[in-house]
């Protein structure tokens, strides 16, 4: 398999989170809060100071969003020969079965939803919509604040970064849908430090501003867990 289904997407996890999805996937990967992967993420900072470092500007929203400016849609952007949604789904579920014809697309398989933290069986023939893959950082989002200044190959790495991906369960990622902190958290209170920090994170690494309500929520969240480094700040290799 390709670096999508074998990289972890939790790094720079801390005490603070205990107990989180982070922490469990991070924990089953062997990265710590004092591995080297998490120093070079989190360095001596945390989401809480990193965010205050984060440009504040309205939104921009001219010219409108659109996906198609992002690529299309889940494309085989490390050449695996796998989309970049069934890398997601292998690389956050457990017990999956491949489709024998390409041992690629993901048949079946078990998930901690990291917004909810139900366990969700997928199968792929009952309901493929079950489960979803969530833009923590969502497109309209980041086009909104900075990434319609992009290039398209910019855009197209963003849109397949698994930093910014996870497998989430389908009816609560339709919910999210493309709000921000300041209009939709997690439902589960654990998860909420994590998925801000992670969005903190992959902000500051693409250069993104986050809106002055935006970066209320994001505070609020953060300082009920203020030693919390910053997530998605190390690109995967």
């Amino acid at each position: 398999m390709g670096i999508l289904s074998i990289v972890a997407v939790c790094v720079g996890l801390t005490a603070s989170c205990s107990g989180s999805t982070a922490d469990r996937v991070g924990s089953a990967l062997g990265l710590s809060s004092t591995s080297p992967a998490a120093a070079a993420a989190g360095g001596s900072g945390t989401a809480l100071s990193l965010l205050g470092a984060l440009p504040v500007r309205a939104e921009d929203n001219s010219p409108k969003y659109r996906r198609d400016a992002f690529g299309t849609p889940w494309s085989d952007v490390d050449h695996n020969g796998c989309d970049t949604r069934n890398d997601i789904l292998r690389r956050d579920m457990r017990s999956t079965t491949l489709r024998k014809a390409d041992n690629c697309t993901v048949l079946t398989g078990e998930l901690t939803d990291p917004y909810t933290t139900r366990i969700i069986r997928f199968n792929r023939a009952r309901s493929a919509s079950a489960v979803q893959i969530d833009h923590v950082v969502a497109l309209a989002d980041a086009w909104r604040t900075g990434a319609l200044e992009w290039t398209d190959a910019q855009r197209l790495q963003f849109a397949n970064d698994p930093q910014n991906l996870l497998a989430v369960d389908g009816p609560t990622n339709i919910r999210k849908s493309d709000q921000d902190a300041a209009e939709w958290l997690p439902p589960s209170p654990g998860e909420q430090c994590p998925y801000v920090a992670r969005q903190v994170g992959l902000k500051s690494r693409y250069h993104l501003w986050v809106t002055s309500a935006e970066a209320s929520a994001m505070r609020t969240v953060l300082q009920k867990c203020s030693t919390q480094s910053p997530l998605g700040l190390t690109p995967t290799p």
